[in-house]
């Protein structure tokens, strides 16, 4: 495992005294000094691995920096009533916390420090923040899931409310963040988002299976249809689509399609493939083509014709009458414009 140089640690006092405050900044800025290695290999990482695994290998490579128990990377949009998640990556915590945490976010003003000081790098103990006798089961939560320490860092866009954060949880109860692991944090934060981001991008195309040159873009939105990342391709095509769509919302038919589990929305101009993988909408568009006005049923026969079965196998596979068949076929060759096998494929393989 990687180890980072770590000079020893120095407890370092709290905010109001200045002059030490100033030694905690200039300890981190020196043990940053020594942090080539961890960055080469997490920008490593993020090339290498697939999305699925980048994240917990990166939290991982942090825990030698600065050690910590559990995590929770994700992204939200914050609101009055506390953060309304997106999407989220738990690091040794079960999935029930988030069910128990939805019953209990109105209370968190973490939360809501980030939110209203959204450039800072937080560090505190939970039995003192989160002290209000209104609190009580917020407390409870924390001791269920062995959340005793906090570290909250996050990137929050002013105009959407839009953040993408990091939590990193110490069980122990005396295991008291420092100044200097806070600082420390800050400073890595900002390379542990971009990695993420690097290495979705890098996956991306791969994923949506993308082909260069032939009019088809790609993008990466969440659950609730918050684009993280569009090409020009896909953006202009949305553009001409949806008129006066600004974004960074994903149009409505595509989500509510999403929701539903639809893996296609066809429009008036477009066509657009997505899947699920990860907490992650995968999305790529190309223009529409023939291809897209076969029926269900039509585009099922054409793949198997494609393949090269006649219509009395396709009948006998599909449970189906050959006449049936037959007369889908010559419907579809008409649709399509093709007059043989050949046709067909490549008719199809505009619409894959």
């Amino acid at each position: 495992m990687l180890r980072p140089r770590v000079r020893p640690e120095t407890a370092c006092p709290g905010p109001g005294k200045v002059r030490q405050r100033g030694a905690c900044k200039r300890e981190n800025a020196a043990m940053h000094a020594d942090y080539s290695d961890l960055l080469l290999c997490l920008y490593r990482k993020s090339h290498e691995l697939p999305v699925a695994h980048f994240q917990d290998e990166a939290l991982n490579l942090l825990k030698p920096v600065l050690p910590f128990d559990s995590a929770m990377w994700g992204c939200a949009t914050l609101t009055p009533g506390g953060i309304d998640i997106h999407a989220i990556h738990l690091h040794r915590q079960p999935v029930e916390m988030l069910q128990a945490y939805e019953e209990v976010k109105h209370l968190d003003t973490a939360a809501q420090a980030v939110g209203m000081r959204p450039s800072e790098t937080l560090a505190f103990d939970a039995q003192s923040w989160f002290g209000g006798r209104q609190q009580s089961a917020l407390r409870d939560y924390g001791r269920r899931f062995e959340q005793s320490h906090f570290f909250i860092g996050g990137l929050v866009n002013p105009d959407t409310r839009f953040t993408r954060w990091l939590t990193l949880f110490r069980a122990r109860a005396d295991a008291h963040c420092t100044e200097s692991e806070r600082l420390r944090l800050a400073g890595l934060l900002p390379h542990l988002q971009q990695a993420l981001e690097l290495n979705r991008l890098t996956h991306l195309k791969d994923v949506v299976q993308t082909r260069g040159g032939d009019g088809t873009g790609s993008a990466l939105a969440d659950s609730r249809g918050m684009i993280h990342h569009m090409d020009a391709i896909f953006e202009h095509a949305l553009r001409n689509e949806w008129a006066g769509w600004q974004g960074p919302w994903l149009p409505a038919a595509v989500v509510v399609a999403a929701q539903r589990g639809e893996q296609r929305v066809v429009g008036r101009t477009l066509a657009i493939k997505q899947f699920s993988q990860h907490g992650l909408l995968w999305l790529r568009v190309r223009p529409l083509c023939a291809a897209d006005a076969l029926t269900p049923r039509e585009a099922i026969v054409a793949r198997l014709t494609a393949m090269g079965l006649t219509h009395k196998q396709i009948a006998a596979r599909l449970q189906r009458a050959p006449a049936t068949v037959r007369n889908q076929i010559r419907s579809i060759y008409d649709k399509l414009g093709v007059a043989n096998v050949a046709a067909l494929v490549e008719a199809l393989r505009q619409a894959d």
